[in-house]
């Protein structure tokens, strides 16, 4: 069984926090606790997206929440992530929804987009009405985007787009993609189109047999000569460092969404480990190396919650770079998987059941090391970072 969960704060952390930061998690928090974890292991087992949820998101305000305007909450950065660390402590698929809607989706609009282009889709995309998915990642092309082969050709007032795109997260159940491609008659300059889901040409397929990311919709896009009209090209966009802001947006997300899946394996492996009794009737918990692991997750979850605050922080006085948000990204997320085998280990056969999120998670957790920069590249940025010298 699944323990109730009650929150991780070794240090004071929450003290740290101002009373809309608070407010901002603990509605996650509930909303979480209410309506995804009685549902979230069922989603997982059939492979299917809890899409029922989506309204509710909206009306929490969810949807673009460190946006302004539009119908948009208007969040800090800080209480952004701290929505995200409740939602992938439900699961990494839900968290990913959100983070594609909001920092794929709606932050490209937001940021490069015309003032019809916002005023059409982010008031839709912030209630949940209308749904984005974000086109970068090809078949042959992930850690290189510069590589992509999709093409857009201008013709007349419009763009006839031809191309594939893979691993696209809500890529089936999308009213809009932002596909982002190399304008051929413009020197292969990338750009970002907004692409109606309904136009002739435009296709998805989703991808079945996944081991991870089970309650997320995941999809391969095709384009074949699919015409948009000129004004849908968004104008602020130029160049690869366009769709690389976004990651860095969905980026910070992640830093914090990962958190959370600790915590769930943290907690989930403490309270198992005060319950379960072995060896002379004594709970686990009393032994030295079930101990040495937990100290070790209740320690790296303190050190990612200090990191990705104070990165929060500087992103909030507009500070912030983008090694800051690579550190944050990398480090967690391999915080958490590390979390997550120990728990797995402290629970014995009974971690590998779905009756305990862990298997789940550390499943989930697979994959969030890989996408928006896996950890080799962000170990590469750093390098760069600190040495000034590209390895890549």
């Amino acid at each position: 069984m699944a323990f109730p969960f009650k929150g991780v704060d070794f240090i004071g952390f929450d003290a740290m926090l101002n009373d809309d930061e608070r407010m901002a998690r603990d509605a996650t928090r509930d909303f979480i606790e209410d309506k995804l974890i009685p549902i979230i292991e069922s989603c997982n087992r059939e492979g299917r997206f809890p899409r029922e949820l989506v309204p509710e998101m909206g009306m929490l305000g969810l949807f673009g929440a460190n946006l302004h305007g539009y119908g948009c909450a208007g969040m800090s950065n800080v209480a952004y992530g701290l929505v995200m660390q409740e939602l992938e402590r439900g699961d990494s698929g839900l968290r990913s929804f959100v983070s594609v809607q909001s920092a794929l989706v709606m932050y490209p609009i937001y940021t490069f987009g015309s003032d019809a282009q916002k005023d059409l889709w982010l008031p839709k995309l912030a209630t949940g009405e209308a749904l984005g998915c974000f086109g970068l990642t090809e078949p042959d092309f992930g850690s290189n985007p510069g590589g992509m082969r999709t093409r857009a050709v201008k013709d007349g007032d419009s763009y006839i787009l031809n191309g594939e795109k893979m691993w696209i997260t809500s890529g089936s159940i999308a009213d809009v993609a932002v596909i982002w491609a190399k304008i051929s008659n413009e020197d292969d300059r990338v750009r970002g189109f907004l692409v109606e889901t309904d136009r002739p040409g435009f296709k998805a397929h989703d991808v079945h047999g996944k081991w991870s990311l089970r309650a997320s919709v995941t999809s391969g896009l095709s384009l074949q000569d699919v015409r948009v009209p000129a004004e849908n090209l968004l104008p602020g966009s130029g160049g690869l460092k366009s769709p690389l802001m976004c990651l860095n947006q969905a980026r910070y997300g992640i830093g914090w969404g990962v958190i959370g899946a600790a915590m769930s394996c943290y907690d989930t492996a403490l309270q198992y480990a005060l319950d379960r009794k072995q060896f002379h009737d004594a709970p686990i918990a009393s032994h030295q190396l079930v101990q040495e692991k937990l100290a070790w997750m209740i320690t790296e979850i303190t050190k990612a919650q200090l990191l990705s605050l104070q990165v929060g922080r500087m992103k909030d006085a507009g500070k912030v770079e983008h090694q800051h948000i690579s550190m944050a990204k990398r480090n967690n997320v391999w915080m958490a998987v590390e979390c997550a085998r120990m728990a797995r280990d402290i629970l014995g056969g009974a971690g590998i059941t779905d009756d305990y999120p862990i298997m789940r998670h550390m499943m989930n957790l697979e994959s969030v090391k890989t996408y928006e920069g896996t950890h080799d590249i962000h170990t590469l940025i750093l390098g760069q970072s600190v040495t000034g010298i590209s390895a890549f």
